[in-house]
């Protein structure tokens, strides 16, 4: 992961604010309301904010980032809410969950170089459950120039057609280019190109 380091992730979380606040991405709160509460892998979780919200709504939850600060940030928050997180770090590239084992997998605005997403979503489809459902929003490549967060880098930013390759094993049940209002923390503030993507594990 040459253009997003750990250092740089590790000093971003060092704050003491929640730099992407503490309530979960509305997307990502709005479809695991539809689901039945089962295992859930949170992948790039960051400071916890959309693990704890599923923890609270009964999920058994796994949680996985490439940043110390990142976890030490959401096991403070998931003890102030009286919830339990299993959150590990890793090198996403070479973290390999669980197969045939998650009833939901959330990758939320989760933004590495092409190859090593391919990667990681191949490994994402592996550790879904018959039944289980992907939920994805992440900024679109239509983000750049815009000031409300997400790399500056096109490299890192998505297209839909970026998930129909990765997913197409799975049935599509929702997938766009969206114009929202984001207003998650500090950093996602304002109008925001973004790809929603939620896919269900058919086979």
């Amino acid at each position: 992961m040459s253009k997003i380091d750990k250092r740089s992730w590790d000093e971003r979380f060092s704050a003491d604010e929640y730099v992407y606040g503490t309530d979960p991405n509305v997307f990502f709160r709005e479809q695991l309301d539809k689901l039945n509460p089962g295992k859930l892998l949170l992948l790039g979780e960051g400071e916890g904010r959309n693990g704890v919200y599923a923890a609270k709504m009964n999920w058994e939850v796994d949680a996985v980032d490439l940043s110390d600060q990142a976890k030490v940030k959401a096991l403070k928050l998931a003890e102030r809410e009286h919830v339990q997180l299993n959150y590990e770090v890793h090198n996403l590239t070479e973290y390999k969950p669980k197969r045939n084992y998650y009833d939901a997998i959330g990758i939320i605005f989760f933004h590495l170089e092409k190859a090593d997403v391919v990667k990681i979503f191949s490994e994402a489809k592996k550790a879904l459950k018959k039944g289980g459902v992907i939920i994805s929003e992440v900024f679109s490549i239509n983000q750049i120039g815009r000031t409300s967060g997400g790399p500056k880098d096109p490299d890192l930013l998505y297209k839909t057609s970026d998930f129909e390759k990765a997913f197409k094993e799975l049935e599509t049940i929702q997938l766009e280019e969206s114009l929202v209002e984001l207003n998650e923390g500090r950093l996602h503030q304002g109008e925001a190109m973004v790809v929603r993507y939620v896919g269900e594990n058919k086979l």
